[in-house]
């Protein structure tokens, strides 16, 4: 066998050199993590979520450690789509890894107008996200029920009918299946799961909630079960690409979400803790492919036996 591995995959005909995505909110636009890894050794960049217009995120607390894991209430600070595409993205493209812009907002007209906008930029891929907890307006409220998820995800594929769409889905859906399907049914073309969980802390010393918006969103290890068991079953149902993410912060984490059948995965808390993660990751998943002799990621999938 080959002493590379092939780790190249292809997503709704984009090509990536390998399946370690760095995930939307967790990576700022790439070069704020210049020097503390190989940027350009990844296989795409999701950036900040990204609205029409600039947002200042939420007010108070914004970030809480668990014990096993991370919340998270930023409330999609962004400085709003013509911003980032004057001032963010040309240097973004010169890293080199697939770019893919994570999308959200508070109507659908303004996911619609959004995506127009990004439609017509040097991006590789949208990342529409209907998941985040952390908002007032939008966000999650699209992903929780099939309708809803449907209508946001056809208005953004008929604004953005030149670029590659993918879903971003909440793990908060009360039938994650019925949500998958309906924005697969609408023109996506890729899946990626899961967002954050809705979660709460209470600070006892003040005798209140830990965070203003009261609930935030729960990444980190604890969570990572829970959302492999998630990839897997949808793996089983929809056709389209998946790309996982929840927790992972390992080789051997990401190998398990590649085994449930995703194709590539994204990686978000561990880069707080150890910038270096994605690229442990990178080399870790190629030197266990060369150990067992696995030539492509394909190879890597399982099947449930009957």
């Amino acid at each position: 066998m080959n002493d590379k591995p092939d780790l190249s995959l292809s997503i709704a005909g984009i090509p990536f050199r390998n399946p370690v995505i760095a995930a939307s909110g967790t990576f700022g636009y790439g070069r704020e993590y210049a020097g503390l890894l190989d940027i350009a050794a990844l296989g795409g960049i999701c950036t900040k979520g990204l609205t029409l217009t600039p947002r200042a995120g939420n007010d108070g607390i914004r970030v809480h450690e668990t014990p096993s894991g991370l919340m998270n209430s930023i409330g999609l600070e962004n400085p709003g789509i013509p911003a980032f595409l004057e001032k963010e993205l040309p240097a973004l493209r010169e890293l080199g890894p697939v770019i893919i812009a994570n999308l959200s907002g508070s109507s659908v007209e303004e996911y619609a107008e959004g995506a127009h906008l990004l439609n017509a930029a040097p991006i590789d891929i949208i990342e529409l996200n209907i998941s985040c907890p952390n908002v007032k307006a939008g966000g999650m409220g699209f992903g929780l029920d099939p309708g809803a998820a449907a209508g946001v995800t056809r208005a953004v594929r008929r604004a953005a009918a030149n670029k590659p769409l993918m879903v971003k889905l909440s793990p908060n859906a009360p039938d994650l299946c019925a949500v998958a399907s309906a924005c697969v049914a609408q023109g996506a073309n890729a899946l990626s799961l899961v967002n954050t969980f809705k979660a709460m802390a209470i600070d006892i010393y003040r005798r209140k909630p830990m965070f203003d918006m009261v609930s935030a969103g729960l990444s980190g290890p604890g969570i990572r079960p829970i959302a492999l068991r998630m990839v897997w079953e949808l793996c089983e149902q929809v056709s389209v690409p998946i790309v996982g993410m929840g927790g992972i912060a390992t080789a051997s984490d990401a190998l398990e979400f590649l085994m449930a059948g995703a194709v590539a995965i994204q990686v978000g808390s561990a880069t707080f803790a150890h910038p270096p993660a994605m690229n442990e990751i990178i080399t870790g998943i190629a030197a266990y492919m060369r150990q067992y002799q696995i030539p492509s990621l394909a190879d890597l999938a399982i099947r449930k036996t009957a």
